[in-house]
């Protein structure tokens, strides 16, 4: 148990929590929400005592043990498995020593190494950490790759995989799902979901909040107030407190009038797609939650394009990849190639892959690009990631690619921009395209010392001051605030603005690769507002499943080296994703060892054993599955009625706790089902 009690909080001069009085129970998964700069990570750095408080107490159990991401990673030469190992320090330090006394050749020392690793189950801890690596989207080969040689979002990944491997009674996670791709989104949920210490989690990813926590603590105003359930949950009660206080009714008004229109506007496409149906499920969801919507800052919008051409980007045949330089073989001058040939040698060629392609991992061969590295002059490595792509955008489309890491997505993005030509096939695009386009480096790549408002001046010179002053404030950069420079802003402020200097361009086609990354839940939802408003057409890679289940009306595919349309929502996503790896897990498992009659019949009756226990537990799976669809239906039923709302605030809690549980239990539950349906499935071929 941890509590605060009369608990204060400054930073500098700013005080950012005041007298909280908060009990936060041992296993609760707690996500903690707030707008950007309310504490939330100084609450963090209290926890982890590196903040003393300003005033009252923090009572924490002497021996917790906690774990956390860290925020830097050193250019360490330690492969990376390694590294990963050393999150669980007394396993790391039992290893070394059994080590050391090996090649001392000490017998004695070796015993007590192998003493203390069996006391802790370290002999398997490789393998947890290898199974880490893997679920954060790191291909087997890059296992023992120096973590120096990675890039700053793998070592980020690395920190993570280090921060679960430790042993914890407290692990505290601030935005874990930043520089994760969907896979690995979906794989941490499922890891934390059978956590069994307590979790506080910042995030900004409502899905993501909605499947791990249990518990909702929003910083509001230097208060802290904690609910129970998960992040819908905390939003219909946080709109019921708005609305018995009768704070802004005109604009909660005016909100629902809002998604209605939304609802309208998709209703008629429910019946004919999973897309549309899957959109309408989250639209739902937001209903009721008019006022905490209304309460929101500030809300932006794209403006409509000047012009709208019906046909307007298509890939023909198209490989699209990279083409890489190669350097001249020593001892050639710049201009004169040496030999008679006018290619290169073999053994050239692969020095030069082995030095000219970036060092970050690589994916699986399960679930990875198929890229394919070829000499293709005497000039360039062509490096070829999709194959044969024929994918065409018309007016008004809105994409969402789905794929597994390093598949290909943003390769694909930036072939349909034209930062990277096809090195086969055609690119065409309407003369009239106009395309705004966000990638994962826009953020970094604005000019240092400069304001918001230097930036839309480089854009627009002859424009009057007053009109880009207004243009900036429409996105909440309002008075002095358009004139900071921006080497002071977060990380959210500045995608916000690079957002802004993409729409000031009245772009027809939006092609946006992650744009949620630091944002905060409440620029998220203005986004998805903005998005779902925007009259020209959208191709969108994101791992925030709200925000493409909300403005996208279809899903493709990037996986093996091919993109094709993907005929089903994200909930059919993930199952793919699951039957993938459990296909690839049993690719990967050793054949049966061959032996005697006898060997070979008591295998036999062993596998009919279990899988007499896997029918065994389907059908049980079967029975708590419907027995939860019936108690949700009933749950469901009771918070439509309004009447429910007039009840004690306790009672509403108890009832979002208790449909949140079954829900996270029949997800897992599904989860279990689908394995072992393949598991028999693969036993009857």
């Amino acid at each position: 148990m941890i509590a605060f009690r009369h608990f204060a909080l400054r930073r500098g001069s700013r005080l950012l929590l005041s007298d909280i009085d908060l009990t936060i129970q041992s296993g609760w998964r707690l996500g903690v929400i707030g707008r950007n700069g309310c504490g939330k990570s100084s609450l963090f750095a209290v926890l982890q005592g590196r903040l003393e408080s300003d005033a009252g107490e923090l009572d924490m159990p002497a021996k917790l043990r906690l774990a956390s991401v860290a925020q830097e990673t050193p250019a360490l030469p330690d492969a990376a498995l390694d590294y990963v190992l050393g999150g669980d320090e007394e396993v790391a330090a039992a290893l070394r020593e059994e080590a050391d006394a090996q090649d001392r050749g000490d017998a004695e020392a070796m015993a007590r190494a192998h003493h203390r690793i069996e006391e802790l189950h370290g002999y398997d801890a490789r393998a947890r950490a290898g199974r880490l690596l893997h679920g954060l989207g790191f291909a087997p080969e890059t296992h023992e790759r120096a973590v120096k040689e990675f890039s700053g979002g793998w070592r980020v990944r690395l920190n993570l995989a280090r921060a679960l491997m430790a042993p914890s009674d407290l692990l505290l996670l601030d935005e874990p799902t930043n520089h994760l791709d969907l896979d690995a989104v979906l794989w941490l949920e499922e890891w934390l979901r059978r956590y069994q210490g307590t979790l506080l989690v910042i995030s900004h990813d409502r899905e993501f909040l909605d499947a791990v926590t249990s518990h909702t603590l929003h910083l509001h105003e230097g208060r802290a107030r904690l609910y129970t359930g998960n992040y819908s949950a905390f939003e219909r009660l946080r709109a019921e407190q708005l609305r018995q206080q009768q704070i802004a009714h005109e604009r909660e008004q005016a909100e629902r009038a809002h998604l209605q229109s939304f609802v309208d506007r998709f209703k008629a496409k429910a019946s004919k797609a999973k897309q549309a149906q899957s959109r309408m499920k989250r639209l739902e969801k937001l209903a009721g939650t008019e006022a905490v919507r209304a309460e929101r800052p500030f809300r932006f919008q794209f403006a409509v394009p000047e012009r709208l051409p019906d046909s307007m980007l298509q890939l023909e045949e198209a490989s699209a990849g990279y083409a890489i330089p190669l350097p001249l073989p020593a001892g050639e001058r710049a201009g004169v190639r040496g030999g008679a040939r006018g290619d290169v040698g073999s053994e050239h060629a692969s020095m030069v892959i082995e030095a000219s392609l970036d060092p970050s991992p690589q994916p699986s061969p399960q679930g990875g690009e198929g890229a394919n590295v070829v000499l293709a002059d005497g000039h360039h490595l062509q490096k070829t990631v999709l194959s044969d792509v024929r994918f065409r955008l018309e007016a008004g489309e809105r994409i969402g690619l789905l794929g597994p890491n390093g598949a290909g997505k943003s390769t694909l993005v930036k072939t349909l921009v034209g930062e990277l030509p096809p090195l086969a096939g055609e690119r065409k695009a309407h003369k009239d395209l106009k395309i705004g386009y966000f990638a994962q480096h826009t953020v970094e790549s604005l000019r240092e010392g400069a304001s918001p408002f230097d930036h839309l001046q480089d854009k627009a010179p002859g424009v009057a001051a007053q009109e880009l002053r207004d243009f900036l404030g429409g996105w909440n950069f309002a008075g002095d605030r358009a004139f900071e420079s921006v080497d002071g802003f977060s990380g959210g402020e500045r995608a916000r603005l690079a957002l802004a200097l993409i729409a000031w361009d009245k772009p027809n086609l939006l092609l946006l690769d992650e744009p949620t990354n630091h944002l905060d839940l409440d620029m998220r939802e203005a986004l998805a507002d903005a998005l779902a408003d925007f009259d020209g057409a959208l191709v969108l890679v994101s791992h925030d499943r709200h925000l493409l289940g909300l403005v996208c009306d279809s899903f493709w595919r990037v996986a093996d080296g091919v993109v094709e349309p993907f005929d089903g929502d994200l909930d059919d996503y993930a199952r793919w994703l699951r039957s993938r790896g459990a296909a690839a897990k049993r690719a990967n498992e050793p054949a049966a060892p061959t032996g005697s009659a006898a060997d070979r019949r008591r295998a036999s009756a062993a596998q009919r054993e279990q899988d007499k226990a896997a029918k065994a537990r389907v059908k049980k799976i079967e029975a708590r599955v419907a027995t939860i669809d019936a108690d949700l239906a009933a749950l469901d039923a009771k918070l439509a009625d309004p009447a429910t709302y007039n009840g004690p605030t306790a009672e509403l809690m108890k009832l979002g706790q208790r449909q949140g549980d079954l829900r996270r239990e029949k997800e897992a539950l599904e989860a279990e089902w689908l394995e072992l349906y393949e598991q028999l499935e693969a036993a009857s071929a």
